[in-house]
């Protein structure tokens, strides 16, 4: 009895270190993120998808059905950073695509350094203002450099920060070229970029046509469209690369150099992990004649985005195999919404933010004195003259508390916070501006504006921004080798997805990250 005993003990070690020992770290991590993709329209969309793009992930991998990002004013940038770095702009330091320069009195890209030339570009950018590490750096530092990391995205911000401070290479298709642009901050010039860049990206074709791919598209019954649609973009056209990236076209170019890098950056040939990050655009088409909410152009941007992953994941199954693939792909958590209004509809107010800080001046030198008291004001956010208050011996609180008072009792304004609110308070609504903010780049007064009310800014009265606060399903899919086939519909936090990457790849999660891995995963 014993020495049966004894015999099935031994087995059962020898099983037991034979499942750790099967159990590999990933040879490639593609994490994928694409801005403002919805998971009400997958299921909407669902019946012009194939078996190999999205249903191949929501079939075969783990899949949470609601991502919450916990912050207001969600971005490309804002988003990608938290999804990266598994922490808040609060501490990441990026509160959205753009910052506010008071010396220029005008609004910069948030990767903007003029430290560092373009090449294909006349951008100066770096991933500098990244405050925190993301999951690759922390890759970076495990493997002490042997990893490759490369990032793909259609706009600089979302290549920049997914690719994180150590990448090998950041590429971003130019607004004016559309040639696949990077910058000289990173030192990987792959031969296999620039020869892509040479003949087959997109800037190198006079014209370029997105026709509807799908005879007929009943996803969303409200378009007034009577035929298929059909757009040409040619040369003639300064801003077709910019309209391009709002359509089908900018999908393909992504995944036709992420596809170059998969197929000759060596990737799984080497005991580190490498990774790699694409970023998809899963937003309306905003720049034609007459745009539409419900339209057949978001329905094909969605048919051809499927074709696209059915592409990648067959080259990773033909290059590494997917059995030594990590994939995780979600969405940015925001949906850049028409809000076109129908002809006789009106929104509920108007509010005009050049009006607002003029009076606002003209309140506070009233009490304070002559003088720029307002610096600008930028996304709803008021920037007060920190110098102008010292030169004149305001103090600092009273200034910010007179603003914000005065503020409130405009129309249309539903909530004022100021900064030295929310950089002391994590709790309640408070909380949740703090995450949102930093406090070397945020304003000093925070205007919440009602849903239903449109913000007409003066020096571009042609583009208004519709306010509203929708919450999007946003969906989170991981596919590989040990994960388990589950659907979960608890609400996860975006800054989750950081740790459990890490936990994946046994790394440290990045140095910002407070939250432990998905639950699914550790078990």
């Amino acid at each position: 009895m014993n020495k049966w005993f004894s015999s099935l003990l031994s087995l059962l070690a020898i099983t037991g270190l034979h499942a750790q020992q099967t159990v590999e770290t990933p040879k490639l991590v593609v994490s994928i993120v694409v801005d403002q993709l919805r998971g009400d329209y997958l299921q909407y969309f669902a019946s012009t998808f194939g078996e190999k793009g999205f249903k191949r992930l929501m079939n075969g991998g783990l899949v949470y059905h609601s991502v919450d990002f916990n912050f207001p004013n969600l971005s490309e940038a804002s988003s990608i950073a938290s999804i990266y770095t598994g922490t808040y702009p609060y501490y990441n330091g990026i509160t959205g695509d753009y910052k506010y320069d008071i010396d220029k009195n005008r609004e910069i890209s948030i990767v903007a350094d003029d430290n560092y030339m373009g090449n294909y570009t006349s951008d100066r950018l770096s991933p500098l203002t990244l405050l925190a590490t993301t999951v690759s750096d922390e890759l970076k530092i495990a493997s002490q450099g042997q990893s490759l990391v490369y990032a793909v995205a259609p706009d600089a911000v979302e290549a920049i920060i997914s690719g994180g401070r150590y990448a090998n290479g950041a590429f971003w298709l130019d607004d004016y070229n559309g040639k696949w642009a990077t910058s000289t901050y990173y030192k990987d010039a792959p031969w296999y970029v620039e020869r892509y860049n040479s003949s087959e990206a997109i800037g190198n074709f006079p014209e370029k046509q997105w026709n509807q791919s799908y005879s007929y598209y009943a996803g969303l019954p409200y378009s007034t469209r009577l035929n298929p649609f059909s757009y040409n973009f040619t040369k003639n056209d300064k801003d077709r690369f910019l309209k391009i990236k709002q359509t089908s076209l900018i999908n393909t170019e992504v995944t036709n150099l992420a596809g170059r890098i998969i197929e000759n950056a060596g990737f799984g040939s080497r005991s580190a992990s490498d990774f790699i990050s694409i970023s998809y655009y899963a937003g309306n088409y905003k720049l034609g004649s007459d745009p539409e909410e419900y339209s057949y152009e978001i329905q094909d941007i969605y048919y051809r985005l499927d074709k696209e992953l059915e592409k990648l994941l067959d080259l990773l199954e033909r290059k590494v195999g997917l059995k030594h693939t990590l994939i995780l792909l979600t969405s940015t958590g925001y949906y850049d919404s028409l809000n076109k209004l129908p002809q006789g509809f009106k929104p509920m107010g108007e509010f005009y933010p050049n009006r607002c800080t003029a009076l606002l001046n003209m309140y506070l030198m009233a009490i304070y004195g002559q003088g720029n008291w307002v610096s600008g004001y930028y996304n709803q956010q008021i920037y007060l003259n920190k110098k102008l208050a010292e030169e004149k011996q305001v103090k600092w609180n009273d200034l910010v508390r007179s603003a914000a008072e005065f503020t409130a009792q405009f129309s249309g304004v539903q909530e004022v916070t100021t900064a030295g609110q929310w950089m002391v308070d994590d709790t309640g609504r408070a909380a949740a501006f703090r995450r949102g903010m930093n406090k070397k780049l945020s304003g000093d007064v925070f205007i919440e504006l009602q849903p239903g009310w449109v913000v007409v800014n003066e020096n571009n009265p042609g583009k208004p921004e519709y306010i509203r606060d929708n919450a999007i399903l946003s969906p989170l899919f991981i596919f590989g080798e040990y994960v388990k086939k589950e659907h979960i519909y608890r609400k996860v936090k975006a800054t989750e997805i950081a740790p459990t990457m890490s936990f994946v790849l046994r790394i440290r999660p990045p140095n910002g990250c407070k939250d432990l891995p998905l639950q699914e995963i550790i078990r």
